[in-house]
């Protein structure tokens, strides 16, 4: 399905992006040849020209705010929502901050955010991926490799995470997306039916950006020892970072490995038409120190056949849903009946 969209490229603030979306029509935002996410939006922009179609404002379907929303363009934000609303058309803005941001209410107005929560998500407001490159196309030659199941399951995680005796400290003093980490790795480590293969690291991307300089042969060699530790294991803990959303739940499952996901009242992408609880490991925050168990009922309770079958079910989920080409896809499923 193919959906007629408008926007306004003078909105942009001076030395402002556009958001991906529009990728496509204006090409794609500089990128840091250094990052390693560099490219993880190539095969959308030569494929976004299906899916969308720009057009005059008065023959849109859906009118897209040109850049991501910030305070500071509010009123503009609210300009350009009225002006489509007074011909019945739709505006979109996609937020890109960690913090859940309180745009607006507006009925014309739909927000997509990667950081939202549950409890106060307005009707309005949808989840969308935080994406990272394709790792299997990036790093393992375009072919998915499986595990048979084993007798004891392997669970996963590469990153920064509290030294052990920092954690207890840390709870004391407030709780924070690092002690919820921290807590469910702990808790793994406890467990004797579980495998667990972790590398914890006491700086973020392993100290690569510190002191405000990106090393480029320290940030590829740690991306690779992050991919290593995800395609090892058979499932992986994935936690909320500075924001309410996990760049490893989609890395996980682009890998074709099984989450272990955390809920801490996260909303995910396309939860109004898939059920995330079968692409995973779903274990609410509160049920943190039961973490071992779940994973080794959840284990024990696959076949061998099936096993193999989720982690290929993992990985088309992210193509179909999660994937920019894929997310995009199926975006006019955000707006049925409204359209």
């Amino acid at each position: 399905m193919s959906l007629a969209i408008y926007s306004d490229r003078s909105l942009i603030p001076q030395g402002g992006s556009h958001v991906v979306m529009l990728y496509p029509f204006w090409g794609k935002n500089p990128e840091d040849p250094g990052d390693p996410n560099s490219g993880r939006f190539d095969h959308y922009t030569e494929v976004g020209s299906r899916l969308f179609q720009l057009a005059p404002l008065e023959q849109a379907e859906l009118a897209v705010f040109p850049c991501g929303w910030r305070r500071d363009i509010a009123a503009d934000v609210q300009g350009f929502i009225d002006a489509a609303a007074q011909i019945g058309t739709r505006t979109l803005i996609f937020v890109g901050s960690d913090d859940h941001e309180e745009v607006t209410d507006d009925y014309y107005a739909t927000v997509f955010q990667t950081s939202l929560y549950r409890s106060s998500r307005r009707e309005n407001e949808f989840a969308q991926p935080a994406w990272s490159e394709d790792f299997v196309s990036a790093h393992l030659g375009g072919r998915l490799p499986t595990h048979r199941k084993r007798p004891k399951p392997v669970v996963g995680f590469c990153g920064l995470a509290p030294r052990r005796r920092d954690l207890l400290q840390r709870l004391r003093a407030h709780p924070s997306h690092t002690t919820v980490r921290g807590r469910a790795l702990r808790f793994l480590r406890r467990h004797q039916g579980i495998e667990t293969n972790f590398v914890l690291r006491e700086h973020f991307l392993g100290g690569a950006t510190a002191g405000g300089r990106v090393d480029t042969a320290a940030m590829q060699r740690v991306r690779r020892e992050y991919v290593q530790n995800i395609v090892e294991s058979d499932y992986v803990v994935c936690t909320r970072g500075a924001g309410n959303f996990s760049y490893r739940l989609y890395e996980t499952l682009s890998c074709g490995r099984i989450p272990v996901f955390v809920d801490t009242d996260c909303v995910l992408p396309y939860d109004f038409l898939v059920d995330w609880r079968e692409h995973c490991v779903w274990v609410e925050e509160d049920d943190l120190p039961q973490i071992g168990e779940r994973v080794l009922e959840f284990h024990e309770g696959l076949g061998e056949k099936e096993f193999v079958e989720l982690q290929h079910h993992c990985r088309r989920f992210w193509e179909q849903y999660i994937s920019p080409e894929g997310f995009f896809s199926n975006f006019h499923r955000h707006f049925n009946g409204l359209l």
